[in-house]
């Protein structure tokens, strides 16, 4: 059996979207379930969900509980409600965490459960993302060292020595292979249920979005479970569609979990160097965007980043 757990918040369309690309293109072999975790939306995300997909589960929060949170209750769910009772031996029990801005294609699903079926030590298949102009979007990486830290997402990318991001990226792979990775993104990944059980779910303590798949993977890998990219299964990734509506927010979000991973897997001493070394290139990104306001250039622009990254700056990133 397959369980689609999709968590959304204020993203009505997307979502709509979302959810008839699984009506459309349901796996042939398994029984199929879709939970949605609705996050607080004020956009009538739930009241869609009700009045358009009535099979649907559906859970509301009554704050929004992030990323992490927002799966943990989906999963919490499936084990107490949908996977109650233990699995016919021919019955595996799967689920994937899908984004909502994300559409599955005619046959990932299947190519996905099909893979692990005859993998029994993948434990997490990723598909492989594209962006809707249908190019390949970068979906599988090596997990990150501090120099991958920090160049990676940050002003200084366009800097960084080739062969860092190049490795952290995968680039000696093709695109079109099918290979063990360290880790695959969180917009869509099938977990065996026995992953969960083994190692639990995300860690909505110190991620509340960002960084938390890798985290996940990562204790994955440690139990002893593989890790697949997948490309035979295509998914349609719109990417950040919930998290371009707080930009400040999503900055903050984004390197405070950065800053936490390498906390929790590397130390304090790797986790302070880069955090310091984030806040000061935010302090010199508020200084250049206040440069450019100084000589009038494009002030609303200026002024709106300047606000975002004292924002980030008043943060710690901690």
């Amino acid at each position: 059996m397959l369980v689609t757990l999709v968590v959304n918040w204020n993203v009505r369309d997307q979502l709509r979207a979302c959810l008839h690309s699984l009506q459309r293109h349901p796996p042939t072999r398994h029984a199929h379930q879709i939970v949605v975790v609705d996050n607080a939306s004020v956009d009538d995300s739930a009241e869609v969900v009700r009045r358009e997909f009535p099979t649907v589960h559906l859970l509301v929060n009554a704050a929004n509980r992030g990323f992490s949170g927002g799966n943990n209750d989906g999963l919490r769910y499936i084990g107490q409600v949908l996977f109650n009772a233990p699995p016919a031996l021919a019955d595996e029990r799967f689920v994937l965490l899908l984004n909502p801005d994300a559409e599955v294609t005619a046959g990932a699903l299947d190519a996905l459960l099909g893979y692990a079926e005859a993998h029994p030590g993948a434990g997490i298949i990723g598909p492989q993302l594209r962006y809707p102009d249908g190019s390949v979007q970068p979906s599988r990486r090596r997990f990150p060292t501090l120099w991958t830290a920090l160049f990676e997402s940050t002003w200084l990318q366009r800097y960084a020595p080739r062969a860092v991001l190049d490795h952290y990226y995968v680039c000696d792979r093709s695109d079109d292979e099918t290979c063990e990775v360290d880790w695959v993104v969180g917009a869509a990944m099938l977990a065996r249920w026995a992953v969960y059980e083994q190692i639990g779910g995300l860690d909505e303590a110190r991620f509340f979005m960002y960084s938390e798949e890798v985290d996940w993977c990562r204790r994955a890998k440690q139990a002893g479970w593989q890790v697949i990219y997948h490309p035979s299964a295509v998914v349609i990734h719109h990417e950040a569609k919930s998290s371009d509506q707080a930009v400040a927010r999503r900055m903050i979000h984004f390197n405070t979990s950065k800053v936490r991973y390498f906390a929790k897997h590397h130390g304090r001493a790797q986790a302070t160097i880069l955090r310091l070394a984030l806040l000061g290139m935010f302090a010199w990104q508020s200084a250049l965007e206040g440069g450019k306001w100084l000589l009038g250039h494009r002030r609303a622009l200026r002024a709106a980043r300047v606000r975002a990254y004292r924002q980030v700056l008043r943060s710690g990133l901690r």
